[in-house]
């Protein structure tokens, strides 16, 4: 039976690159120079630390620059609000990845309202949609296409 996976996921090692190549911008930035402003990348987390608030906002827009130059979705960015501490600023910039239970059950409502012969199930960070033919399951993944969620998704596993 026809079948394919709805996921959330992003790149690791683009993601690493992406952060490497905004540190080595800010670095060499003249606006940065004697600051002590950096990135740190550590289990889908990034953390931003500066001297002012405004330069991490700079830092915020490097990030999200290299980040989509490097095929990676900027929506999938949880931006938190910075901590400003003495001296120093501090912001957390999440990953978000995987289809959790809230926007699963979104998108399983979505395809059962739209009375199309496909089934949709929520597996661990993932929908699994199955169907009896690929031009239906086809029209789930338009249909899912045009549900406007705040999270990028991915269409894998497609199977015939």
């Amino acid at each position: 039976m026809p079948s394919f996976d709805i996921v959330s996921e992003v790149e690791a090692h683009e993601v690493t690159n992406a952060v490497d190549q905004a540190s080595r911008e800010v670095n060499q930035r003249f606006d940065f120079k004697g600051t002590n402003a950096k990135f740190e990348l550590k289990d889908g987390v990034i953390t931003m630390s500066a001297p002012a608030d405004f330069q991490l906002k700079q830092m915020l827009e490097i990030l999200r620059l290299k980040l989509s130059k490097r095929g990676i979705d900027v929506a999938c960015l949880k931006v938190e609000e910075p901590v400003v501490t003495g001296q120093t600023a501090r912001q957390v910039v999440t990953l978000r990845q995987g289809v959790d239970g809230e926007l699963g059950k979104k998108i399983q409502r979505q395809i059962k309202d739209s009375k199309l012969r496909v089934q949709a199930a929520l597996q661990d960070k993932q929908v699994r949609v199955t169907g009896k033919s690929r031009d239906d399951l086809q029209e789930a993944i338009a249909l899912v296409r045009k549900g406007g969620y705040d999270l990028p998704l991915q269409f894998t596993n497609f199977r015939d």
